[in-house]
């Protein structure tokens, strides 16, 4: 059935169509048709709750759910193309309706607007992009998790300041990582569950006369819980801002550590070997290997963060009710998500194929420098010396080797006596560099037996 052309005005309070550039300026399709099968979903159940209700007959929901399964249909095999006419999804979808159904599609809309159909759908799609998002945060854990186990007694050098401190346990370093990720879905669930909140049937701001069930349509679409108070259902985007900081958490981790993939795998620091799986070269130098992907996640990341600050920036001013403003949340969450699910792909699979750590050059970085200084200090206290006088003691140790071009395994015992009279023969196997990261036992910490602990102990989480 064709529409009559009247109708394609939103009421007869028009007399005349939209600008072409206008309505090319208005429209949303472009985007919006991402939401479709949300938009089918919540029109499915919408149709169900207005049969139970008795608002139409059961037999009128049951047309009406054919008609928008047929849709469905047409989607999935591409004959359904909106066009620019349409302007958004919501409105492509009742207009096929009509051109399927007749008269009978004019009243799916009964006791809806747009302004809840749309927070209802954002809501569904987001609400799947999470669960999407933990399953990717998951791969990338076990990609970690598995390079972590491989060289769990592996040494690297560990740094505050990007200045050599204090050597550590390779898997000890990956699994800082792994709780960063842990706490992401904590934080992305926790999001879920105020996403989670249905807004259909709130209609454009007050609620509707209709008698409606809006605990039915809920409940089939899967949600928690029903807004409120109706204007606040069709206002609020709280949980698309609060999907975008806690996506930009995501994003920061990720930049983090591949800065440090960038660093590791640079001449200077040597700890990594990049694979060709995961590396490109240069068009002119061609004994080069960058690590495009570390550096494509860090410089991504500033797109999710720019969407974070576009969406509180939209909303800031905004009065009670809806406003065509909430146009401008879609494009930031679809390209926000988009990027922080391409990221977590590119980066397990960075830890899965596209790096060999270099155990060599590794245990020769955490032999050649001063990092194991604090334990000789931490040897002095275990004698009794307090801590401080035994940092000073150390500090000036340091300072003279320095400029001996010396380390501190070099010293002989009648040097270290020199220097305390609590030092003995033990001073040389106290501050090798394993025996450095073993010592360290405090929970949480870098030690051998700890680590392996916490390996246990998130092998058993993920794999829950």
């Amino acid at each position: 059935m064709a529409i009559d052309p009247a109708e394609t005005n939103w009421s007869q309070r028009f007399e005349q169509g939209l600008n072409p550039a206008i309505e090319r300026f208005n429209a949303s399709i472009g985007f919006d048709i991402n939401l479709l099968q949300h938009d089918l979903d919540g029109s499915v159940a919408h149709a169900r709750m207005l049969g139970s209700c008795g608002v139409i007959s059961e037999a009128e929901a049951l047309q009406l759910i054919e008609g928008l399964e047929a849709v469905r249909a047409e989607a999935a095999c591409g004959s359904f193309q909106p066009g620019l006419e349409a302007e958004d999804v919501h409105f492509a979808v009742e207009r096929r309706l009509i051109e399927l159904l007749g008269s009978l599609g004019k009243k799916l809309h009964t006791g809806r607007s747009r302004n809840d159909q749309v927070g209802t759908d954002l809501r569904l799609w987001l609400r799947s992009q999470i669960d999407a998002i933990d399953a990717a945060l998951l791969r990338f854990e076990r990609a970690l998790l598995d390079q972590a186990e491989l060289h769990s007694s592996v040494l690297i050098p560990g740094y505050t300041h990007l200045q050599r401190a204090q050597p550590v346990c390779l898997a000890h370093h990956l699994l800082a990582y792994i709780e960063m990720a842990e706490r992401d879905r904590s934080r992305l669930a926790d999001v879920r569950g105020r996403v989670n909140c249905c807004p259909l049937g709130a209609a454009a701001l007050a609620g509707t006369p209709v008698p409606i069930d809006r605990r039915q349509t809920s409940a089939e679409l899967g949600f928690e819980a029903i807004y409120a108070n109706s204007l606040d259902a069709v206002s609020d985007r709280d949980f698309a801002v609060e999907f975008m900081a806690a996506a930009s958490l995501v994003m920061v981790h990720l930049s983090r550590l591949s800065e440090e993939v960038i660093l590791w795998a640079s001449q200077e620091f040597g700890f990594i070997g990049l694979t060709d799986r995961c590396a490109t070269g240069s068009s002119l130098m061609p004994q080069k290997k960058n690590p495009d992907v570390a550096e494509l996640v860090r410089g991504k990341s500033g797109r999710v963060f720019g969407h974070l600050m576009g969406l509180l920036t939209m909303i800031k001013g905004l009065p009670l009710a809806y406003n065509k403003d909430f146009q401008e949340d879609k494009e930031a969450l679809f390209d926000g998500v988009r990027t922080c699910l391409d990221c977590l792909e590119a980066m397990a699979i960075l830890f899965e194929e596209g790096l060999e750590f270099r155990p060599e050059r590794l245990e020769a970085a955490v032999a050649a420098d001063f990092s194991n200084a604090t334990d000789v200090a931490d040897y002095l206290v275990a004698k009794g010396v307090p801590f401080r006088e035994a940092y000073q003691l150390v500090g000036g140790l340091v300072k003279d080797c320095l400029a001996e071009g010396i380390l501190l395994r070099d010293l002989p015992l009648e040097r270290w006596q020199q220097l305390h009279a609590a030092f003995e023969i033990d001073i040389h196997a106290a501050i090798t560099p394993r025996q450095v990261v073993a010592a360290r036992r405090s929970e949480g910490g870098t030690g051998f037996d700890q680590v392996q602990q916490q390996l246990q102990r998130i092998r058993s989480l993920l794999d829950s």
